[in-house]
């Protein structure tokens, strides 16, 4: 019976099927080796034609190798085989026959592959190196199969567990499949002719832009005429000292392109929960002084103020995550996600010093390293959802330490360089009145005054627009608006007695809009027909 046991281990060329790591044939596992009982996605004869064409084409590994790993091939022996090819290509050495042995000679592996003669029947298989490519990809598909199938067998085995973390083991699963994704499916060049006729179509587009804008517009009039809205795949660096506004700001600015231009924007808040920030688009919107938002000691005419104001912020494409010490792993997720489900066309984070960085597992290296590799992150993931990605960051004291005006300046970003590397725009957030400064220089007053420094950019020249504080909607807004309460309507019943309820019987019929978290207001008692909250 153990007999039969251990043959039913092995295949009919000998390689073993279940248990070691390694078999006769050169054979490793790269995953369960055995699943319902079926072999791993391959493709053996496919390998031995690639490197039989390999070592016998002296250009034929530029065709195949963003495309190949050596774990992409099923046989140790062949992935040991390919690392030789690679090690000779970025050595600047012919790749043929005689050196790839001579390689695999010097590293003590010959023996373990198959010895000079293997080596010889791989480029007897083939004559040229046609299809290298199609047949690169062939592989590259069964490893991905693979490595599904050992993420899935490893998922099924703590699914069974009952100490699992279900929520735990959901992120691990997401950032698993995310990881295969990334490592295997790579954006290609593109040759002048297609890049030029894309252009082209981009500036036939925009010649249609009457307002000059070409990205997210950012809702205010100069700073659009500026930087012509918030550009796709550019990472905004938005700094301030503590105080100066800038969740305001960026608040002011999502509010604007999710309202007034129907764009759907993403805000990661990091520091607020997502309630505080719905009250201040609350207060913003409808006017109301924040601090009586914060208590609930409206009167009844600013029930009705907030009723008239706050319909169209209910269903605005704004979607909140407040989720805390978010990483830049969780970040990519869900960005992607919010891409695939509502087309995102802009994503802030608010604030990057609070984001954790990907350590793999490993201890952490210092701040500055971390910081560094989030705001490349940052700057990947504009590139890859094609959206603009504004993240507040904090300024260090050193503008404190200053005389003057205080006004930041690039090196005051806080904890890394990297960041003003990696940034296409960096702007400042600054208000005079913050440091007791009441007059400018020509004597004009600066009281509600706050200037968007943009200290650097890319794409544009470098300017200073000044906007207007409203410090008791926390809000900003162009210099030259007004502010005055909304008409009301004649007819419309003034509320008295349970404002919500009056609300809810008066709210229009819901749209196709996509649902903002501004409609998760859990901490209202009240509760609509439908279960639904009132706002």
């Amino acid at each position: 019976m153990e007999n039969n046991n251990a043959s039913n281990n092995y295949s009919k060329n000998g390689s073993k099927l279940a248990g070691s790591a390694r078999k006769p044939n050169g054979t490793r596992t790269t995953g369960p080796e055995q699943t319902f009982g079926k072999l791993p996605p391959q493709a053996i004869d496919v390998e031995e034609a690639i490197l039989g064409a390999l070592m016998i084409e002296k250009d034929a590994l530029t065709a195949v190798a963003d495309i190949l790993k050596p774990d992409s091939f099923y046989k140790e022996a062949h992935q040991r085989i390919y690392t030789a090819i690679i090690t000779l290509f970025a050595d600047s050495e012919p790749i043929d026959m005689l050196t790839v042995t001579s390689k695999l000679r010097s590293t003590g592996e010959l023996e373990i592959i198959g010895g000079a003669a293997y080596i010889m029947e791989l480029t007897s298989r083939v004559n040229s190196a046609a299809n290298i490519e199609f047949h690169a990809r062939i592989i590259s598909q069964a490893a991905i199969k693979r490595e599904l199938i050992k993420i899935s067998s490893e998922i099924l085995k703590e699914a069974f567990e009952d100490t699992t973390d279900v929520f735990r083991l959901l992120d691990k699963t997401e950032q698993s499949l995310f990881q295969i994704s990334e490592s295997n499916i790579k954006k290609n060049y593109s040759d002048m002719g297609a890049l030029m006729r894309q252009a082209l179509e981009e500036l036939d587009q925009k010649k249609n832009n009457t307002d000059g804008l070409t990205g997210v517009p950012s809702g205010f009039s100069a700073l659009d005429r500026l930087t012509s809205g918030w550009q796709k795949t550019e990472l905004m660096i938005l700094a301030a000292r503590p105080g100066m506004g800038k969740t305001a700001f960026v608040v002011s600015s999502l509010r604007n392109a999710a309202v007034d231009f129907n764009m759907p924007v993403a805000i990661f808040s990091l520091e607020m929960s997502s309630v505080q920030l719905v009250n201040r688009l609350i207060s913003a919107e409808a006017e109301i002084d924040s601090e009586k938002i914060r208590k609930g000691s409206l009167a009844p005419h600013e029930w009705e103020q907030l009723h008239h104001r706050i319909h169209k912020l209910t269903n605005a494409p704004i979607f909140i995550d407040d989720t805390p010490a978010l990483s830049i792993l969780e970040l990519r997720a869900k960005s992607r996600r919010l891409k695939a489900q509502h087309d995102i066309q802009m994503i802030v984070i608010d604030y990057l010093q609070l984001m954790t960085g990907d350590t793999g597992g490993k201890g952490a290296g210092n701040r500055e390293q971390e910081i560094a590799m989030i705001s490349r992150s940052l700057k990947n993931l504009a590139k890859e959802l094609d959206v603009p990605v504004i993240a507040l960051s904090q300024l260090s004291r050193a503008v404190e330490t200053r005389g003057g005006e205080k006004r930041p300046q690039l090196s005051d970003l806080r904890e890394s360089g990297s960041i003003e590397q990696d940034a296409d725009m960096v702007l400042f957030l600054y208000r005079p009145e913050y440091y007791g400064i009441t007059e400018d220089e020509a004597g004009n007053s600066v009281a509600g005054i706050g200037e968007v420094i943009v200290a650097k950019n890319r794409a544009g020249s470098l300017d200073t627009v000044q906007l207007r504080f409203i410090g008791k909607y926390t809000k900003f807004a162009d210099l030259d608006s007004q502010f005055s309460p909304v008409p009301y309507a004649v007819d419309r019943p003034i509320v008295t007695s349970n404002p919500i309820a009056s609300f809810e019987s008066q709210a229009p019929p819901a749209s196709g809009t996509l649902r903002s978290r501004a409609n998760d207001l859990s901490n209202f008692d009240y509760k609509g027909p439908d279960n639904e909250p009132p706002f």
